[in-house]
């Protein structure tokens, strides 16, 4: 799987951070489903506002979409930056949660219903701490 960052708010991540994360989560998982490149993108509260509105017709901001064609992982980095401190933990482990999660989405995993939940809620917990 390749792998390419656009970084288009100057976030202060390394793209070595983002690759590192999302490569060991995709060898874990052991899906069939083949990711030749994986487009990560971290942006601003319209611009995710607006795909948003787009794609899931809703009019708001949100921290992360997914797509799986092309496979893309659209990051809002403010929100990011306000769910770590809600959370009480960094920024990196509040990415790490994020490209795990959109990770699982683009593989077929979602939650739609409290089965589909408690199964990609497991399977985050599991890849959370095995990735450093």
């Amino acid at each position: 799987m390749n792998i390419e960052v656009n970084n288009l708010v100057q976030a202060r991540v390394s793209n070595k951070f983002i690759y590192s994360i999302l490569k060991k989560s995709y060898l874990f998982i052991k899906n069939k489903k083949k990711i030749d490149l994986l487009s990560v993108v971290l942006v601003n509260e319209n611009t995710i506002k607006t795909i948003n509105k787009k794609y899931r017709q809703q009019n708001q901001v949100t921290d992360i979409l997914s797509f799986d064609d092309p496979a893309e992982i659209m990051i809002c980095w403010k929100q990011l930056v306000q769910s770590a401190q809600e959370q009480k933990h960094s920024q990196k482990q509040e990415l790490k949660i994020l490209l795990i999660h959109g990770l699982l989405h683009i593989l077929g995993y979602n939650h739609e219903q409290k089965i589909e939940t408690k199964k990609m809620e497991r399977m985050e917990l599991k890849i959370l701490s095995l990735v450093k």
